[in-house]
C-alpha cells in the first residue's frame, strides 16, 4: 500500500515536473506581434524575482524564461507572442549562441532597476517619448524634478530619463513662439519660483546644480538616458559652468560676450568643440544640432542605421541596439541629430542617419555609470509639435525606434551570464 501511494503521488507531479523542464521562449524579431509590451514582460518577470536570460543578436534580442503558468497567463493578457519549449531545445539554443562563430550572447536579467523621469509635475505622459512607451509597456516609475533632484533622493534610483528640457536656463527658447502663451508663462513663473526656492538668483543657476548632481549620480554608477533637447543643453551646461550665456530676456541682465571663448568641453559627456548660438530668439542652442537645411531630408527619405556589435566582446552597445530592424525611420525634435565632428572621439556612435554627417544614438562611460542620448522627440511622430494629440502606442506595437529605449531600461538589470562547463 505505502508503495501504491508513493506511485500515485509521482505521477500527479508529473504535470508540474514537466512544466518545469520546460521554458517560455519570447521572440523579438519580426514574428513578435507586441514588442513594446514584450519589454515591459520581462521587466514584470524580473520584478516577481524570477531571472530572464536576454538572448543578444539571436532573433531579434529574445528573451528565454523557465515555465511557470503566472508567466503564461501574463504573456496571453498582454498579448506577447510566445513558444513554450523543452529542456533539450533551451540547450540548443544556448549551444548556438555560445558559438564562438556566432555573434550571439546571453545576459541574465537580475533585479528591476528603479525608474525616474525628470519632468515638471505638470507635464502630461505624453509630453515625451519615454513617459509613453513606459506606460504603455506597464513598467512603473515615478516622476521626480527639480527639488527631488536638489533635496539628493537621486541615489534611491538606479536609471534616470531626462527628454525635452533645457539645462541652460533659457526656458526651452521658447520666447519668440510662445512668449504670450499662457502654458509658457506660468511654467517660467514656476521655475523663477524653485530657483528662488533651492537659494538661487537665477534660472540657470539652478539647471546648472542639477545638472551636476545628475552628473554625481552617473559618475557614482546611474544610468542616464536623454532625448531631445536635454542631451545638447545638458552638455552646454557642463562646458559653461559659471559663465553667463543666457540672454536678458530670460534671466534680467545680458550674456558674457566672451562666453564662447571660456567654455569648457573637458566637462562634458559627449561634446566638444561646438558653438554657441547666442540669440535669444533663436530655437536652438549651439550647433551641435543639425538644422533641417543642414540635414537635407524629409519625412520620405530619413532614416537612421544602427551599427552591429561584438555581443561576446561589446555587449554593452550590443545590448542598447537590439532590435527586429537595422534601419530605422528618422524623427525630428527641438535636437534631431548630433554632427559626427562635435561627437567625443570615445564615444560610441550606436546610429547614424544615412548620407549625412550626423549621429542619431550615442553611448559613454563616465566614471561607474553610463549615459546614452538619443536625437530627436518622438519616434513614431516625425516632427512632433506643441499641443499635439499624443502619439497612440497600439498603433505601433512593433515600433523599432521606440524599442530603443526600451533596450536602456533592461540595461541596468543585465549580467554576464556565466557558461556552464
Amino acid at each position: 500500500m505505502h508503495f501504491k501511494t508513493i506511485l500515485i503521488g509521482l505521477i500527479l507531479c508529473l504535470p508540474s515536473l514537466n512544466s518545469f523542464a520546460n521554458s517560455i521562449f519570447i521572440p523579438m524579431d519580426n514574428t513578435q506581434t507586441n514588442h513594446l509590451k514584450a519589454y515591459g514582460i520581462a521587466y514584470w518577470i524580473v520584478e516577481q524575482g524570477v531571472e530572464v536570460d536576454w538572448l543578444l543578436n539571436y532573433k531579434g534580442g529574445s528573451f528565454m524564461v523557465d515555465y511557470y503558468q503566472k508567466l503564461e497567463n501574463e504573456l496571453i493578457i498582454r498579448g506577447v507572442s510566445y513558444t513554450i519549449i523543452s529542456a533539450g531545445e533551451q540547450g540548443r539554443i544556448l549551444a548556438e549562441i555560445a558559438s564562438p562563430s556566432s555573434n550571439t550572447d546571453v545576459m541574465r536579467l537580475e533585479k528591476a532597476p528603479k525608474i525616474a523621469v525628470y519632468s515638471p509635475k505638470s507635464a502630461l505622459p505624453w509630453d515625451d517619448a519615454v513617459t509613453l512607451v513606459l506606460t504603455y509597456a506597464e513598467i512603473p516609475y515615478d516622476v521626480i524634478f527639480d527639488d527631488e533632484v536638489m533635496y539628493n533622493e537621486l541615489p534611491q534610483y538606479d536609471w534616470l530619463h531626462l527628454h525635452h528640457e533645457d539645462f541652460t536656463g533659457q526656458f526651452g527658447k521658447f520666447e519668440q513662439s510662445y512668449g504670450n502663451f499662457p502654458w509658457y508663462r506660468r511654467q517660467k513663473m514656476e521655475f523663477m519660483e524653485s530657483a528662488k526656492k533651492h537659494g538661487f538668483d537665477k534660472v540657470s543657476e539652478l539647471k546648472l546644480a542639477v545638472v551636476k548632481k545628475i552628473q554625481t549620480f552617473v559618475a557614482g554608477g546611474g544610468f542616464m538616458f536623454a532625448m531631445c533637447s536635454a542631451t545638447d543643453t545638458y552638455d552646454i551646461a557642463l562646458a559653461a559652468a559659471g559663465i553667463d550665456i543666457v540672454g536678458s530676456v530670460y534671466d534680467g541682465d545680458p550674456a558674457d560676450p566672451d562666453a564662447q571663448k571660456k567654455l569648457d568641453y573637458s566637462n562634458t559627456f559627449a561634446f566638444r568643440d561646438f558653438k554657441l548660438r547666442m540669440n535669444p530668439m533663436e530655437y536652438e542652442y549651439a550647433d551641435i544640432d543639425n538644422q533641417p537645411a543642414e540635414r537635407g531630408l524629409n519625412q520620405n527619405n530619413d532614416y537612421f542605421t544602427l551599427f552591429e556589435f561584438s555581443a561576446k566582446w561589446d555587449p554593452i552597445p550590443t545590448m542598447l541596439t537590439q532590435n527586429h530592424e537595422r534601419i530605422l525611420k528618422g524623427f525630428m525634435g527641438q535636437t534631431t541629430g548630433y554632427k559626427k565632428k562635435l561627437v567625443k572621439s570615445d564615444v560610441v556612435v550606436m546610429g547614424e542617419s544615412n548620407g549625412i554627417d550626423e549621429a542619431k544614438y550615442i553611448h559613454g562611460v563616465y566614471g561607474r555609470g553610463f549615459w546614452t542620448f538619443y536625437g530627436g522627440h518622438d519616434p513614431e511622430d516625425y516632427q512632433h509639435r506643441v499641443g499635439e494629440d499624443p502619439t497612440d502606442l497600439n498603433l505601433h506595437p512593433n515600433s523599432a525606434g521606440y524599442r530603443l529605449i526600451l533596450n536602456n531600461i533592461l540595461f541596468p538589470a543585465a549580467k554576464k551570464k556565466k557558461q556552464k562547463t
